[in-house]
């Protein structure tokens, strides 16, 4: 028997500290890199783009790939080509962590054209109001952390700070 699937991710991570270390003029080469990262796990890139603090991917998922294995490979190939090749010299990494979205195959193209836009996408929408927004509309909650600097998204666990603001898709929870 074949093995068929269907499973569309957007995946979207930062640089460290959302320091602005992906440059213009050497963007389009880690695309291309990190296409070839994406075909190398029998995955199909559909779209990536970026701004100098954060980089959009939206690809498949081969079913015998585990979503972090493949978000991990990305980040450390990418990372080491990034700083080897000497083309984003301010770049030292990406963060910690990632989000990464389901869609179906109604939402494809309308996604491929979010991807697409974000350098016009945000003149309007900071990254963080962006991030939240994917979060809500996804139903996956996390708490906001207002007295750091800029701000601080988390997944929920267990060891909620005092001082922390809890969001619940579609709302505020408490403080």
């Amino acid at each position: 028997m074949s093995t068929y699937r269907q499973i569309f991710y957007q995946i979207v991570f930062g640089t460290r500290n959302r320091e602005a270390t992906i440059n213009e003029a050497n963007e389009v080469e880690l695309y291309k890199y990190i296409s070839g990262v994406i075909k190398e796990h029998n995955c199909h890139l559909y779209r990536i783009n970026s701004m100098p603090d954060h980089i959009h991917i939206f690809s498949d998922l081969h079913p015998s790939v585990c979503l972090a294995d493949f978000v991990k490979s990305i980040k450390v190939s990418s990372s080491l080509w990034m700083k080897e090749t000497g083309k984003f010299p301010d770049f030292s990494a990406w963060q910690g962590g990632y989000g990464a979205f389901t869609y179906s195959i109604r939402e494809k193209d309308m996604i491929i054209e979010y991807v697409k836009n974000q350098k016009e996408h945000h003149k309007k929408e900071s990254f963080y109001d962006e991030y939240k927004r994917l979060l809500i509309e996804n139903g996956i909650e996390f708490i906001f952390n207002p007295f750091r600097v800029g701000g601080q998204i988390r997944l929920i666990n267990p060891c909620l700070q005092q001082g922390l603001i809890k969001f619940k898709p579609f709302g505020l929870l408490h403080r």
